[in-house]
């Protein structure tokens, strides 16, 4: 039994601090095929509609594995899912640096997509059995900036570990002659190798340290104990049990997933076509693409942010609005700072191209922040009314705001090229984004499931809906792919022929949350 010693523990912040490495290297292994697309295409001889297909294809095992490793999970314990997912998805990612054609590499992504997609579910049932639902709140927000942050170093790091880097400076002048480190790089191959072995380590020390009930930990001392119990005691008390099906099956659920649709749209953007936009709307500026990585900075400061706003809200008594005002919140901000980014070329006072870049960067970073803010309040509700099937439950929710994701990947190119502008896609995103704060504002977590429907009538639902959501991820998955295989086939018929005009379509193969 365990003594009191006093001063309460604290083991429940490391926690926190060990899932958001968990966070970080989730992305760090995703960026990285990104980063090494053209040497992989060299070394292996793979045409870009292959490249294309290998990309794509993690989409398929991440959103369709979304619901069955939530489940997982839950049933058997985050302790033994995270470990044997993070150990999969990284021994898949070492392995992918071992392939020797375009086989091989599909074969491997779409495992590595299967893994991947048990690392949040997992850590949100770590959340549930850890944390009192008033600390959920910002523990989320800490997890989900790691992944903000793991893809922004990742997009610095990834280059210069396959490609090298030279480093030179005379230290503002205390030193007479430049000092000059060159880093040669160690290819793309070993820096999957150096990926995966990252990965193995961390799930070491999460079998090692973690434990699925926090009295198990000798390191909880019955103060902490105590303290976890009791905001879990008060939290049973206020929620129904339900089945994962009731709860699958809920308006509660349905709203929920609808949100997180909307937020995926915006959010996508920057990870996938940002980069190319600015690249080729600012073409005088070489430098222009890197100004890209600046609304990843502004989605982590959000993830603090809002979950800090829930953990007080919720501190203060406000149990529902913690979530629902954070989320519209930011919600609010992802519309406006969307509809200032159109007015980037009509503003008579932005005269210089530098002047036009800024107010773009500068007001799709406040969306980013806004649709980044809904992170947290939307993790923590689905610990709200999820409880035991926490993982199954925020799995379904990731799950169709990864078909939010794709969809936004395919349509804004679709709509910049139909209309000429990528307006459109702000205004539809921009939309979106008020569909999801009236979503909010019938979403509460203290709202009972359909206890009056028999087992039979929430089974068939159940089915119907389950069923529904997995044909329409492979359809948007499947249109992905073969949009992603039609636009690689004509570029590689137009250099096939010098005499047909080529085109640069700048489109950007990325990997969704």
């Amino acid at each position: 039994m365990k003594q009191p010693n006093g001063r309460m523990s604290r083991q429940r912040f490391i926690l926190i601090d060990i899932l958001f490495f968990h966070s970080v290297n989730t992305y760090m292994d995703r960026v990285c095929i990104s980063t090494a697309v053209d040497h992989i295409k060299e070394d292996l001889g793979i045409t870009a509609t292959m490249m294309g297909l290998i990309l794509g294809v993690f989409a398929f095992g991440y959103a369709l594995f979304q619901i069955p490793s939530g489940w997982i999970a839950d049933h058997f314990g985050p302790r033994k899912a995270l470990t044997i997912v993070v150990s999969v998805w990284s021994c898949f990612t070492a392995l992918t640096g071992a392939a020797v054609n375009a086989v091989q590499m599909l074969v491997l992504r779409f495992l590595f997509g299967m893994g991947e997609a048990g690392a949040f579910p997992g850590a949100t049932q770590a959340f549930f059995r850890w944390l009192p639902p008033k600390e959920r709140g910002l523990a989320h927000g800490i997890n989900f900036s790691g992944s903000r942050l793991g893809a922004a170093f990742s997009f610095v790091l990834m280059p210069i570990l396959i490609s090298g880097y030279v480093f030179s400076s005379n230290f503002f002048g205390l030193l007479d002659k430049p000092f000059t480190w060159n880093f040669g790089g160690i290819g793309w191959r070993w820096t999957f190798v150096v990926n995966g072995i990252i990965g193995i380590i961390w799930a070491t020390v999460w079998l090692i340290w973690f434990k699925d009930n926090p009295k198990d930990n000798k390191k909880v001392n019955t103060a902490e104990l105590d303290y976890i119990n009791r905001g879990c005691l008060v939290e049973q008390k206020e929620i129904v049990k339900s089945s994962f099906a009731e709860v699958f099956t809920s308006l509660n659920m349905s709203l929920a997933m609808l949100q997180y649709f909307a937020s995926n749209v915006t959010f996508y953007l920057t990870i996938s076509w940002l980069p190319s936009y600015i690249k080729n709307t600012w073409t005088n500026n070489p430098n222009a693409k890197f100004y890209a990585a600046i609304p990843l900075v502004f989605a982590a400061f959000a993830n603090w942010t809002a979950g800090g706003m829930v953990t007080r809200l919720y501190r203060k008594g406000y149990h529902v609005s913690s979530r629902r005002l954070t989320a519209i919140v930011g919600f609010v901000l992802g519309a406006f700072g969307l509809l200032m980014v159109m007015q980037t070329d009509s503003l008579k006072f932005l005269i210089t191209d530098m002047s036009r870049l800024y107010w773009f960067i500068g007001w799709f970073s406040v969306a980013t922040f806004g649709v980044d803010m809904t992170l947290s309040p939307s993790w923590s509700f689905c610990n709200d009314i999820g409880g035991g099937n926490s993982g199954a439950v925020s799995g379904s929710m990731n799950m169709v705001g990864n078909i939010g994701a794709a969809l936004g990947i395919i349509l804004f190119p679709i709509m910049k090229e139909v209309y000429g502008s990528a307006n459109p896609f702000f205004a539809m995103a921009a939309g979106l984004n008020v569909v999801a704060i009236i979503a909010w504002c019938f979403m509460n977590p203290k709202r009972h499931s359909d206890k009056q429907l028999s087992p039979e009538v929430i089974r068939k639902r159940f089915i119907v809906m389950l069923s529904t959501l997995f044909a329409l991820t492979l359809g948007v998955i499947s249109f992905s792919t073969y949009r992603n295989y039609k636009q690689n086939k004509e570029e590689e018929s137009k250099q096939a022929d010098p005499n047909e005009p080529g085109s640069e379509s700048g489109r950007m193969n990325v990997e969704d949350e």
